[in-house]
């Protein structure tokens, strides 16, 4: 910093206000309406009362989730309300600029350190007692103001960096999609599922982790390997299903996926044979572009069980066809895969850049413009 801060306690420069609410309607606030990292609102603003006991808040606090998983969730409230007693109201004092305490707790150091006040088994709350004894540059009013006003610039062009790689990611998948979409709707045949392959589900032998031995054999479950193991099962290609699990419904990782060489399968997953990889890779492809959801029963339990996967209709064009589609789809997935690394890897840049410069503000080194800053904290 320019000006030479203070250390002080977090204590002297804000309070912790657990005034509460008398069960006014007001809007409320919970955890669940907060955004991780970023000071976002993603509730409902209609006043409501809740049954459990609340705090409550003015547009002057900063809002701050005490349990474990919500350290990361920091909101600066623009209107008056209650909250959960598991957020922390904290008020700055005269002498404090709010979003200067706003980005001090949103540093990853910050909430490393609050983390380790945590106590309880089952849900872990940080000690807002220790938390006030934190020690925190305080650099006059004016100071403050200023480092803010560099934060607020640069996190605007990062923000918008950011959103231009998921943006852009979101498209390459949309893309890819639509390419499976020209594919598998074309007006070919189709055949069940069961028709095509042989289900080599009676194979499968489940062992509890305790039961495992050690080894180098993956060890198959609905969504990918989940343990290695000495011994296997299976020694060939086979497209793996999987049977049960909330990914059936979620789909956050493929549902279907192709394994090679030694393996073993437990019964979270069909184990399915085709008479060639063509043919294989095809219904790989064609499972993970389309819903399962009229195939699979249950909701607290989703599954999807043999008789259901059997009747499933895949389209089924000529052999040749099967292998020309597929060698278009596994070049267009190379392809998308790599454009993943690649926004992924500088959206975890962008981050890291972020956490970079709150460390030099905090750290008295944020002297220069932010596009200066930027470079600066980048090397």
């Amino acid at each position: 910093m320019s000006v030479e801060a203070e250390i002080v306690k977090f204590g002297d420069v804000c309070s912790l206000d657990r005034v509460h609410n008398k069960g006014a309607a007001l809007p409320y606030v919970g955890l669940e309406d907060i955004a991780s990292g970023e000071s976002r609102f993603i509730g409902n603003l209609e006043p409501k009362k809740v049954q459990s006991s609340t705090f409550r808040f003015t547009s002057e606090h900063i809002l701050y989730g005490r349990l474990r998983p919500y350290l990361n969730k920091v909101y600066l409230p623009d209107f008056d309300g209650h909250c959960s007693t598991e957020i922390f109201p904290i008020r700055p004092t005269p002498d404090a600029d709010r979003r200067y305490l706003y980005y001090w707790l949103s540093m990853e150091s910050t909430v490393k350190e609050i983390d380790r006040t945590s106590t309880g088994a089952r849900m872990p709350r940080a000690n807002v007692n220790a938390i006030l004894e934190f020690p925190i540059p305080a650099p006059p009013l004016a100071e403050q103001r200023r480092i803010v006003a560099i934060l607020d610039e640069v996190f605007d062009g990062l923000a918008t960096a950011t959103d231009i790689a998921e943006q852009n990611l979101h498209n390459a998948r949309d893309l890819f999609n639509s390419y499976l979409s020209f594919i598998f709707e074309k007006s070919w045949a189709t055949r069940a599922l069961g028709d095509i392959c042989e289900n080599l589900d009676s194979r499968r032998t489940p062992v509890t982790k305790r039961d495992r031995k050690p080894g180098n054999i993956p060890y198959y479950g609905a969504s990918g390997a989940v343990d290695y193991v000495d011994g296997f099962i299976f020694d060939e290609d086979l497209l793996l299903v999987s049977e049960d699990g909330a990914n059936l419904v979620m789909r956050t990782y493929p549902i279907a996926f192709s394994i090679a060489g030694k393996s073993w399968v437990n019964n979270h997953a069909h184990v399915l044979r085709f008479p060639d990889l063509a043919s294989q890779k095809f219904v790989e492809h064609y499972l993970n572009s389309v819903s399962l959801a009229p195939y699979v029963n249950g909701m607290a339990q989703p599954k999807l069980n043999q008789k259901a996967l059997n009747s499933i209709p895949v389209p089924w064009p000529e052999l040749d066809c099967r292998e020309k589609a597929v060698a278009r789809l596994e070049g267009l997935t190379a392809q998308m895969e790599r454009l993943r690394e690649t926004y992924e890897a500088r959206i975890t840049a962008l981050a890291e850049l972020k956490q970079s410069i709150l460390q030099k503000a905090f750290a008295g080194e944020l002297t220069a413009p932010p596009s200066q800053a930027i470079n600066e904290a980048a090397e």
